[in-house]
Order: C-alpha cells, then sequence, then structure tokens
C-alpha cells in the first residue's frame, strides 16, 4: 500500500454565483473571515501529511498561483515595520519550494476531466482530491479521518455526510455497505440521483482519496450529468474492480460554493476567533437581528 503524498486541488471553475465579485477573483480567493478558501484546503491537506499539491487551473486564475509564491516587497516591508507575527502567519503558510505544481484545465468539462488533467503529475501512485468550494470545520480534519482509515483499508476512500431527502438530487449519492461510520464499503455510487432513485441519503462530501487507475476510466468516459465528465461516474467505473470505502466524518461542512453557506461560514469562524469574537458579537448585537427575523 503506497503512501498518500499528493493531492489535488481542481481550481478552474468559473465562479458564477459569486459575480460580479468573481469577474477578477477566483472564487478559491475569496476569504472566510481573511483566509482564502484554498488556504483551508491547503492547510486542511497539510495537516493529513500531503507533500505535494497540484492545483487544475484555468485562465485568469494567476492569482493563485502568486498566493503560494514568496512575496518579498511585501515581506521586507513587514519586517521594517516589526509586523513580526503577520510575517511568522504568511511564511507558515507557504508551501516549501518545489511541493506546487500547476496545470491548465482549458475546457470547462467537469471535475473528472479537471482530475485528468493532473494525471503526468500524480503518476502511478494514490492522491487525495480536494474541493476547495467545501470547507470543513473539524478536529482532526476530515482529510486526516480519512486517511486514519486509509491506513487501515487501503484502496480508494470518500468523505459522506447525511443531508436530507429533498437535496439529494444536488449530489453524488453512495450506497452503505457494512461497517462502522469511519470505515464502511460503498456498494454503489449514483451521480445527482432523483430523490425517489437514491440509494440512501449519504452524500459524497469533496474530499477524496483515489487510487491511480482512475486515471486511464477518466480517459475514455463519456459524459454524464450535466454534460459533464463525471468524477462519481468514473469511481463507480472503478468500483467494479477495486475497493471503495466510506467514513462519515466527524465535523461541520458549509457549501461555500453557495452564497448561504459562504456567509454561514464567515460567521462561524470568526466567532470561532478568540481576537474578534467579542467585537464580532458587540456588532451583530448592534444590528438587532431578532426585530429582523
Amino acid at each position: 500500500m503506497k503512501r498518500v503524498r499528493t493531492a489535488v486541488f481542481p481550481v478552474a471553475g468559473l465562479g458564477t454565483r459569486f459575480l460580479p465579485a468573481t469577474k477578477a477573483l477566483p472564487k478559491e480567493m475569496l476569504t472566510v473571515v481573511d483566509r482564502p478558501l484554498i488556504q483551508y484546503a491547503v492547510d486542511e491537506a497539510r495537516e493529513a501529511g500531503i507533500e505535494h499539491f497540484v492545483f487544475v487551473t484555468g485562465r485568469n486564475k494567476g492569482v493563485i498561483e502568486d498566493h503560494f509564491d514568496r512575496q518579498f516587497e511585501l515581506e521586507t516591508t513587514l519586517e521594517a515595520r516589526g509586523k513580526t507575527h503577520a510575517l511568522a502567519e504568511l511564511r507558515k503558510d507557504l508551501p516549501s519550494a518545489g511541493r506546487t505544481s500547476f496545470t491548465r484545465q482549458q475546457e470547462p468539462l467537469g471535475l473528472g476531466h479537471a482530475v485528468w488533467c493532473a494525471r503526468d503529475i500524480v503518476g502511478d501512485n494514490p492522491f487525495a482530491l480536494l474541493l476547495p468550494d467545501m470547507l470543513f470545520r473539524g478536529q482532526p480534519g476530515v482529510l486526516k479521518q480519512m486517511m486514519d482509515t486509509y491506513e487501515q483499508t487501503g484502496g480508494n476512500v470518500i468523505a459522506v455526510e447525511e443531508v436530507p431527502p429533498a437535496d439529494i438530487s444536488s449530489y453524488g449519492v453512495v450506497a452503505r455497505g457494512e461497517g462502522p461510520d469511519n470505515s464502511f464499503a460503498i456498494t454503489d455510487m449514483v451521480e445527482k440521483p432523483r430523490r425517489e432513485d437514491a440509494p440512501s441519503n449519504l452524500i459524497i462530501s469533496g474530499r477524496y482519496i483515489l487510487q491511480p487507475e482512475i486515471f486511464g476510466l477518466l480517459a475514455n468516459q463519456t459524459r454524464g450529468a450535466g454534460g459533464e465528465i463525471q468524477i462519481t461516474d468514473g469511481m463507480k467505473a472503478l468500483l467494479k474492480d477495486q475497493a471503495f470505502t466510506g467514513v462519515k466524518y466527524r465535523g461541520q461542512s458549509f457549501d461555500c460554493g453557495s452564497k448561504i453557506g459562504f456567509l454561514t461560514a464567515n460567521v462561524v469562524y470568526a466567532l470561532d476567533r478568540e481576537d474578534i469574537k467579542d467585537g464580532f458579537l458587540t456588532e451583530l448585537k448592534k444590528l438587532n437581528l431578532e426585530a429582523r427575523l
């Protein structure tokens, strides 16, 4: 069983649900309090032991590459002004030299196609896949929980969570086999099924550990739901030959691809911060929210 050292981050999406904010700014650089969404995903991967970070980008995404590079002018200015804490935070967040790779998804053909675009960088190795739109609050992080399971089971591992039946048609859904919540067999998967056709209310939550054989399947895969090459369809084909394990993770998720999820995440993460919590609560009380409700 090979160790998982590489993570893939699909960041080529247009972010149309956040226009006009995302006209010039990648949606992955939208901030929850003071950290971009992509930084939260990278932090989660680093906690889980990931050493190589692969970003599948598109046009107008150069700022993501800049974010994970050194800015000597900024560092020099912070040092000259004695802002050592801010400087230390910047350096702490920065992957070391040679640990990041960037490749282009030249057409918006779906998540499966974005993953396939990373094939030559990942090579013949298992890899983690993290969707930056999904922000998870929990200790340890979701990918670390999955890594703990992977060390016991090997194969492919998917994070799942329960949703109300009315929301099922918006997600990939798994069928649950035997095993405990942190390590159960997945027997089937369906991408965006109708409510009455769904095998469960356990949805795929945007965190995966996959074996490299998925690339060969994605290369020849026909388009599925939404006219796109779906990663769920590729995983379903791989399920015929390899085991998939589900992890019903411990924690809370925020779908930051939606305005409601993004705004909720900002409130929750602000209240988690000891340096701003009291001031933020004071401002919230001034808004007289109960009267507005």
